[in-house]
């Protein structure tokens, strides 16, 4: 079974292209920014593609910084360089994007009762003073 399923931020606004032909489809390649668990301030950075229509809705939503949700598949693809050389790429075709972040990082704009009654990402979560990622059991 081929199945990832990742969460970060975009690095930069997806890169869209068009595949030529009598009916072009629509290619987006971006980079999700995704936090290693109980590693403060490190990430890796992974390459995504969505094609048709996630593609075109990529390209209409998807900003820089904003939080993903990203559900795919791994796919690795050779080719050789100018110079004869194999290169080698490992990637994620997107199946599935969703947004994760707040309905203001998502270009929403509030005013809404509903939406005022939701308020922010951290309402009904109380920070805990001193607690680290380390000092937790799991």
């Amino acid at each position: 079974m081929n199945k990832v399923f990742l969460m970060g931020r975009l690095t930069k606004a997806p890169e869209i292209r068009y595949t030529s032909g009598n009916e072009p489809i629509a290619v987006a390649r971006y980079t999700l920014a995704v936090n290693r668990r109980f590693k403060k301030n490190e990430a890796d950075f992974i390459n995504c593609v969505a094609f048709g229509a996630m593609a075109e809705f990529a390209e209409k939503y998807m900003k820089k910084g904003q939080m993903f949700a990203v559900v795919g598949r791994i796919q690795v693809r050779s080719w050789d360089n100018r110079d004869g050389k194999k290169q080698w790429a490992t990637e994620v075709i997107a199946e599935e994007q969703y947004f994760t972040g707040s309905k203001s990082e998502a270009g929403g704009q509030s005013g809404g009762a509903a939406e005022r009654q939701a308020g922010s990402a951290t309402d009904g979560f109380y920070p805990i003073e001193g607690l680290e990622d380390d000092d937790l059991p799991f």
